[in-house]
């Protein structure tokens, strides 16, 4: 199996890649059993990542064969021109060539994000977190059997055993080709990346996001929105840290006090701002740093803000470039906040926890980036590929 195969071979071992997991499925929650007994059950946002649960697997088999269904995305024709001179001049797209993935504590990255990659047509090499050892092993032994049972090379899924000083020594220094590294985990992780690598890197899942609640919100739906944001997931890239409210809202206080109860029935920590900071059950932030942090725990800021333009400005300024929402019935307000908004999903009336590729209709994600080239956003199947220019003449010279 090259690196141009056949959509038909490599629908085949997705295809039975799904049918593996299915069959396996008790062995896989054994491997991640042992590594959930090793590790700090402190870590909440690391802990619900790292563990594989039967909703866990029925999602990586769904993935693998919504992926075995999809068209190919090689080969697709972008522009065509024919040139004066009588050339044909055409731009397709191709795969990256060898794509390595390296993440944090999730099993499912193994694969969703592999299944993409490898559905693209490019090699993978993939470096978990020693926390998910034991998951991550097992699931690249299937992705083994499944190329080998299907006419393939084990080459084309590699997993590297490689502490941090090996991590650092192989992307500064890498022993094969490499055309592409994604990072999937926290700040530190991507920092890693993105200071020692040596080739382009797409940065993905810092979160850190933000809704605005406007003077002409529906209360009730502005508190359903925030309380689904922020405590449904946790974990998730695409959760909710901070929640601006207009100072001049109508029934401000009593849509603060509601939202307070509600946030405290699921045991969130409220911070609030200068302006809110005389609110019961909540404590004021101690250090205006705090807006540019992400969480991926029960804790929120809430803060007041004069205008429309300031919550822009706010969310521009501390956003992490992921999602960001207002809840509002005023479409020309909604226009303006999403078009001035520079994160890569932007809201009106819903809940950013739909940043995702799935939920986008990708059928599933390599990642979601929160940089602006070449794809922003959740990263499906169709993103993970590059391009080439065909050129057909016939003795032509310039």
């Amino acid at each position: 199996m090259s690196i141009n195969s056949s959509l038909t071979q490599r629908n085949a071992v997705l295809n039975t890649m799904a049918q593996l997991v299915k069959q396996e499925r008790s062995g896989l929650l054994a491997a991640n059993k042992t590594d959930l007994e090793g590790f700090d059950q402190d870590d909440i946002a690391m802990l619900d990542r790292l563990k594989v649960d039967k909703d866990k697997i029925n999602g990586m088999v769904l993935s693998l064969e919504q992926l075995a269904n999809e068209p190919d995305p090689l080969g697709v024709e972008r522009f065509r021109t024919v040139h004066e001179n009588g050339m044909e001049i055409s731009n397709k797209t191709a795969p990256f060539g060898t794509v390595f993935i390296i993440y944090e504590s999730r099993p499912d990255v193994t694969i969703e994000a592999a299944g993409i990659a490898f559905k693209s047509g490019n090699k993978i090499l993939l470096k978990g977190g020693k926390e998910s050892l034991n998951s991550n092993l097992f699931l690249v032994k299937l992705w083994h059997r499944a190329l080998e049972e299907s006419g393939g090379s084990t080459a084309w899924v590699t997993y590297l055993e490689f502490d941090r000083q090996q991590t650092q020594s192989f992307l500064e220094h890498p022993t094969q080709k490499i055309d592409l590294i994604v990072p999937r985990g926290g700040e530190k992780l991507i920092a890693f990346v993105k200071q020692h690598a040596s080739c382009p890197v797409i940065v993905s899942g810092r979160g850190n996001n933000f809704v605005y609640v406007d003077t002409e919100a529906d209360l009730q739906m502005a508190l359903d929105i925030v309380v689904n944001a922020k405590v449904t997931k946790i974990s998730a890239c695409n959760a909710l840290d901070k929640v601006l409210i207009a100072a001049d809202m109508p029934r401000k206080q009593q849509f603060i006090q509601r939202l307070i109860s509600e946030l405290q029935k699921s045991k969130v920590t409220i911070l609030t701002d200068e302006a809110l900071s005389s609110l019961e059950g909540t404590s004021k932030i101690e250090n205006k740093d705090i807006w540019y942090e992400e969480f991926l725990d029960y804790k929120i800021v809430l803060g007041q803000v004069p205008t429309l333009e300031e919550a822009i400005h706010k969310i521009n300024t501390y956003g992490g470039g992921h999602s960001a929402a207002i809840v509002t019935s005023n479409d020309e307000k909604a226009g303006q906040f999403m078009q001035a908004v520079d994160s890569a999903a932007v809201y009106h009336n819903a809940s950013t926890r739909f940043t995702d590729g799935g939920q986008f209709g990708l059928g599933g994600e390599l990642a979601i980036s929160t940089d602006k080239l070449h794809q922003r956003g959740p990263i499906g199947l169709h993103h993970l590929v590059t391009n080439k220019w065909y050129v057909k003449g016939s003795g032509q010279t310039r």
